[in-house]
C-alpha cells in the first residue's frame, strides 16, 4: 500500500504564513536553543533544522511537541529565546498580544550592545513579565500597566558578568584586595568567559516598557486603548468583567456596534479615512475589478 501523500499547505508553501523566518540548522545554535527549552521545563528538540521568529518561536518545534503555545503557556508572560541579534528583523508569527512584536523590537534595540556580545557565546532567554500570572477577566488585562523583561542566559554569562563587576569594584575600593590571590584568579577565570566588561555591555539595562494600545486574543479578541483621560475597551459584551471592571475609569464598547467603534477610532485619530487621491493612485480599484472578472470567469 502506497503511503498517503502529504497534503500541500498552500499558505505555508507560498510564505503567506510563517514567511520571512530565520533558519536554524547549525549544531551549536540548535544546542543553545535546546538549553533554553530545558530551562523552560520543555523537552529538547530532535530536529536538525527549524525556523524561528523574532521571539524564538518555531512552527516546526510547535508541531513536534504538539503545542503552539509552548512559548506562551498561559497566553501571558510570553517567553522568548534569542539566538542571534538578527532576530530583530523577523516578524512575530504566533502571539496572544499584538504588541509582543513591538516590545521585542524595543528591547532588542535598546539593549543591542549587550545582545550582540552575549549571543557570541550564549543564548538569551526569559519572559516578558506582566503583573498577572493568568488572565481570568478584563480586570487582569487592565492591571497590566507595563512589562518587564526577565533575562537569563544558559551558560549564566549574565550572572558571571555581574559577579566580575562586583569583584572589579572591590579591587578598586579595598586597599588590600590586590593581595587576595583567590579573588584575582576568579577574576581571570570570569574574564575568560565574559571578556572585558568595561568594553562589552553584557547586562541588558533597559528592560521595562509601556504600551498604550494593544489587541489580545483573550475572550475571543479584545482591544485596549489607553488615553490620558480615559481607557477604552472594545470586546464582546460576554467577556467577563465587561462594564463591571473600573467603570469610573474605563469606557466599554461592544465589538458588535460598528458605528460606535468607528466613531471612537475616528475621533481619537486612530483611523485614517480613505481619500479619493489615495484610492486612485493605489491601484485598488483596478485590483478589485480584476478579482470580479476572475470570479465571473470561474
Amino acid at each position: 500500500m502506497k503511503p498517503t501523500a502529504k497534503k500541500p499547505d498552500l499558505l505555508r508553501d507560498n510564505e503567506l504564513i510563517y514567511g520571512r523566518l530565520l533558519a536554524v540548522d547549525e549544531p551549536h545554535l540548535i544546542q543553545r536553543y535546546n538549553k533554553a527549552l530545558v530551562a523552560f521545563g520543555l523537552e529538547p528538540t530532535r530536529l536538525k533544522s527549524f525556523q524561528i521568529d523574532r521571539t524564538g518561536f518555531s512552527p516546526e518545534i510547535a508541531e513536534e511537541c504538539g503545542d503552539f503555545d509552548y512559548l506562551d503557556p498561559n497566553e501571558v508572560n510570553r517567553r522568548f529565546i534569542i539566538l542571534t541579534p538578527s532576530q530583530i528583523d523577523l516578524p512575530v508569527v504566533h502571539t496572544a498580544f499584538s504588541n509582543t512584536s513591538q516590545l521585542m523590537f524595543e528591547f532588542m534595540s535598546k539593549n543591542r550592545r549587550a545582545i550582540d556580545a552575549l549571543t557570541i557565546k550564549d543564548v538569551i532567554y526569559g519572559e516578558i513579565e506582566d503583573s498577572v500570572p493568568k488572565v481570568n477577566d478584563i480586570e487582569d488585562l487592565l492591571s497590566i500597566n507595563q512589562v518587564e523583561f526577565k533575562v537569563l542566559s544558559a551558560e549564566d554569562v549574565l550572572g558571571k558578568a555581574a559577579e566580575l563587576g562586583k569583584l572589579v569594584d572591590r579591587l578598586k575600593q579595598e586597599p588590600d584586595a590586590w593581595r587576595d590571590n583567590a579573588m584575582l584568579q576568579r577574576m581571570v577565570d570570569l574574564a575568560k568567559i565574559c571578556g572585558d566588561i568595561r568594553e562589552n555591555a553584557l547586562v541588558p539595562d533597559q528592560v521595562i516598557f509601556r504600551h498604550n494600545a494593544y489587541w489580545t486574543s483573550h475572550f475571543g479578541g479584545l482591544y485596549v486603548f489607553v488615553d490620558p483621560d480615559m481607557t477604552t475597551v472594545i470586546c464582546d459584551p460576554a467577556a467577563p468583567g465587561f462594564r463591571r471592571s473600573r467603570p469610573w475609569q474605563v469606557s466599554y464598547l461592544s465589538i458588535n456596534d460598528a458605528d460606535k467603534v468607528f466613531r471612537f477610532l475616528a475621533a481619537t485619530g486612530r483611523l485614517d479615512l480613505p481619500r479619493a487621491s489615495w484610492i486612485e493612485a493605489s491601484g485598488y480599484l483596478e485590483h478589485r475589478a480584476e478579482m470580479v472578472v476572475r470570479a465571473l470567469i470561474r
